[in-house]
């Protein structure tokens, strides 16, 4: 009776901390396709879980750091989402490919347009994103969601220093390690170019040794075949006077 009774009391205490961990995990949350390198381009899916068992989730906004402006945001197209972009005045330019910018996206916004996400399902939504910082190792993404019956979910508590993840917490992207071959600017387009001249260059040096081999053996091919026909002169003309000495004894005896 008494394991009994424990046995109950575990399986509600399971069931609380089941009910208590669940929402919590249930939040706005952004995902990098493959790695975020840092000064690199990325594409990122924004993971919108349904919370409630009677609404329906309507909208989305994000709002993009700006401590750390991206000079790049690009939404992919959702079918049934009608999606509005959003630009800042930066306060100080950025220089990317030689070029200043002076304003970037503060916020993406994803409006239900004949669609939406229902309860017990999620949608994502993909921005391709760059090129992102050097001197950080995350980024926060702000959050707002938005149901059908008006209610509005805010995530938008940042991660505290503890680590402990706060009761609505912001979509945090973690930053990798920069990679050699991440698309980050002039340097790399003009190694880019220069390989391309080396490649040619290679290239051309081959066509023209192709065409001095060519020239050689076509040179020695014509050689061969002057001192075979020359040989084969001398043949002739010597088999020639042989067989005029002979007729002339003939003629003699």
């Amino acid at each position: 009776m008494k394991l009994s009774r424990i046995a109950l009391a575990g399986g509600v205490a399971a069931s609380t901390v089941l009910l208590i961990a669940g929402p919590a995990a249930a939040h706005v949350s952004v995902q990098p396709v493959g790695e975020a390198a840092k000064g690199g381009y990325a594409t990122l899916n924004f993971k919108v879980p349904n919370e409630r068992d009677q609404a329906s989730t309507v909208k989305l906004e994000v709002n993009f750091p700006t401590d750390h402006p991206l000079s790049s945001v690009t939404p992919q197209a959702v079918p049934g989402w009608k999606i509005t972009i959003d630009k800042s005045k930066l306060d100080k330019p950025l220089e990317v490919h030689g070029k200043k910018i002076t304003e970037a996206v503060s916020k993406v916004t994803w409006t239900a347009d004949d669609s939406e996400i229902a309860p017990g399902y999620f949608q994502q939504f993909p921005v391709s994103v760059g090129a992102l910082p050097e001197d950080a190792d995350q980024l926060v993404f702000k959050a707002i969601q938005t149901y059908d019956n008006k209610e509005v979910v805010r995530w938008i508590e940042e991660p505290t220093a503890g680590g402990e993840e706060p009761d609505s917490p912001a979509p945090v992207l973690k930053l990798t390690a920069a990679a050699d071959d991440h698309h980050g600017g002039a340097a790399d387009d003009a190694k880019e170019a220069d390989d391309h001249k080396a490649d040619d260059h290679k290239a051309a040096d081959t066509e023209a040794s192709a065409k001095e081999s060519s020239t050689a053996a076509s040179s020695s091919s014509s050689d061969t075949t002057a001192r075979t026909l020359g040989i084969i002169g001398i043949v002739i003309g010597v088999a020639g006077v042989a067989f005029g000495v002979l007729a002339g004894r003939r003629r003699s005896a």
